[in-house]
This record gives C-alpha cells, sequence and structure tokens, in this order.
C-alpha cells in the first residue's frame, strides 16, 4: 500500500525524465512551464494509490498516471483561457504569459503527449486503459462544453450542474483510479467500486472548489477570491442562490448579473454577502459532506484488507478538509 506523500514523490520523479523542452522553445515551453507549476498531483497520486490496494507493484500503473495528469493540464490551459483566469497556482496563466494562441497550440500538444505516454503502459493493459481514456477525454469536453452552454442561461438547476462537474471533473478522478486498479490486478467489479469512489470524491471536490473560490483565503487558495462571481459563472453557489432567492435580495443578484459595466470588488463583496444571507457556505458544504460519505460507501465495498485502503481514506479526508 501507498500513501499520497511517497505517490506524489514519484509523480514528480517521474514527470521531470519528460522532456518538455524541445522545439520550437515557443510550443513546449508552456508544457514546461504549467508542469512545472506543480499542482496536487492527485490524479496520478490516486492511480498509483489504487494500485497499490491490490499490487505491491505499481510500476505497470505509472504510464496511465502521467498520462491523466498530462491531460489534466492540458485542460487547465483551454479551461483558464475559456474563463479569462488570470492566475493558476499563484502564477499567470499560459494565456497570460504568452498569448491566447499559444495557449490553445501547447494545449493540443499537451493532449497529443498524454496519447503518446499512455501508449507506453503494459501491452496487456493497453486496450482497457484506451478505452477508459478515451471515453474519460470525451467526457471531459462534453462537461466543458455544457459549463460553456450555462453561462447564457439564468435557469440552470442543481441536477443539471451537478452533472457538468460530474464530466468535467469527476470523471478523470474516477477514470484515475479504476485504470489504477487494472495495472493492480483488479478484477472489473473492484475496479468499478474505486470508480465510482473517484466519481462521487470528484463532485465533493469541484463544489468544495466553488466554496473555496468565495469563501477561502486567497492567500492560500492559489487565485483570486471571486474571479466565479466576476465571470457569472455558474457554480452551485450561484445557481442554488437564484433558487433559493426571493424579493429585493434576488433583485440585487440578478442586477449584478445584468450589470455589464461595474466595480469588481464591490461585485465579489456584494454577492458574495447574498450567498452568505442565504446559508450557501453551509449548504454547499453539506452537500460536498454528501457526496464525499457515497463515496468512503464505496471505497469499503472494496473487496481489500482495511489498511491497504487506509491511506486511500485519508486522501479523501484530506481533499475535503483542504483550503487551497
Amino acid at each position: 500500500m501507498m500513501d499520497f506523500k511517497t505517490a506524489r514523490k514519484i509523480i514528480e520523479q517521474e514527470l521531470e525524465k519528460y522532456p518538455f523542452d524541445s522545439s520550437p522553445t515557443e510550443l513546449y515551453e508552456p508544457v514546461g512551464y504549467i508542469i512545472s507549476l506543480g499542482g496536487k498531483r492527485m490524479r496520478p497520486a490516486l492511480t498509483l494509490m489504487a494500485c497499490s490496494i491490490f499490487s505491491d507493484a505499481v510500476h505497470p500503473s505509472l504510464k496511465p498516471a502521467l498520462a491523466f495528469e498530462v491531460f489534466h493540464n492540458f485542460t487547465l490551459l483551454h479551461d483558464d483561457l475559456m474563463d479569462n483566469s488570470g492566475i493558476r497556482r499563484g502564477n499567470e496563466t499560459v494565456h497570460v504569459k504568452w498569448n491566447p494562441n499559444t495557449a490553445i497550440l501547447s494545449g493540443d500538444v499537451m493532449s497529443i503527449l498524454a496519447y503518446k505516454i499512455l501508449s507506453e503502459s503494459p501491452r496487456d493493459l493497453l486496450p482497457d486503459l484506451l478505452q477508459l481514456f478515451n471515453t474519460t477525454a470525451l467526457q471531459v469536453c462534453e462537461g466543458q462544453q455544457w459549463d460553456m452552454n450555462f453561462e447564457s442561461r439564468l435557469d440552470v438547476n442543481v441536477d443539471e450542474y451537478l452533472r457538468m462537474i460530474e464530466l468535467k471533473t469527476a470523471v478523470l478522478v474516477a477514470a484515475s483510479l479504476k485504470s489504477g486498479a487494472m495495472a493492480g490486478g483488479a478484477d472489473e467489479p473492484e475496479a468499478d467500486l474505486l470508480y465510482e469512489f473517484g466519481r462521487h470524491l470528484g463532485i465533493a471536490f469541484q463544489i468544495r472548489d466553488d466554496y473555496l473560490d468565495v469563501f477561502g483565503d486567497p492567500e492560500v487558495f492559489g487565485k483570486k477570491i471571486g474571479n466565479d462571481i466576476l465571470t457569472d459563472k455558474k457554480t452551485f453557489l450561484l445557481i442554488k442562490a437564484l433558487e433559493l432567492s426571493e424579493g429585493k435580495i434576488r433583485k440585487e443578484l440578478l442586477g449584478w448579473l445584468e450589470k455589464k459595466e461595474h466595480d469588481p470588488s464591490k461585485k465579489i463583496t456584494a454577492v458574495s454577502e447574498i450567498f452568505s444571507s442565504l446559508e450557501l457556505n453551509k449548504i454547499s458544504s453539506e452537500l460536498a459532506s454528501s457526496h464525499y460519505g457515497q463515496a468512503l460507501q464505496y471505497l469499503d465495498r472494496v473487496d481489500a484488507l482495511a489498511e491497504r485502503k487506509a491511506p486511500m481514506a485519508e486522501m479523501a479526508k484530506t481533499l475535503m478538509e483542504r483550503e487551497q
């Protein structure tokens, strides 16, 4: 069994072996840049940890772990551009540091590199890994499109939101876990249980992310607080606020959404206060906790010794208590 700290160290060491400094420099430098910013390395670490539940040898899971991490970082380049986000992990986003075209093309090459790395997986695993990876990659794009579709709608409901974040965020966490289980020799039912564990954990993770964008500490969170508010992003908090608000509060909220010119700091403060008045900090925390609880139920059902699953449960707890 492997804990998160050990898994993350292995991933960092393996990523350093990849030459993200090829020519032309303008194409590959942003790739090396976004990888070098670090991040949690949650997805690849979960892949190794899932493998270690079923096997003491985790090397068969290394390539899928790295492939999922490179693919995840590719989505960040494009996501930051589409969301017009200026900060990623406390640093300038690629489209700000370079330009939008560079973010698009360097992101494209990262998606190809992810497949190249995946193709280096053990031959007996590759067909099933490719099927899982392809399905997941398509779902992530579908989720991003739903997210974009929501930009022009005020009638998005919670169920639609949950489906969107399941596709955009949760399935990548779930697939990372399942690929690790497959590499560790788990049978299909056990691998599917870890997939469901990851799906619910990913949903809880994103709801927590929505919460932190409004109620988090910017010095800890790693990016400016309130960007979702400024861009009128249909997060759980905004969707639920539109559902619960009435009278004067609803009128004020709609006013901020409709206003084209505004003082950014005033909008963040005003909308945050509306969220607080509707107790959305509590409501969102309860929803995240619900999915976290469901995730643990699936982990409990995995047919493995409790001590082999313990690091995974601890990792999940850490994610739910995170401040960044």
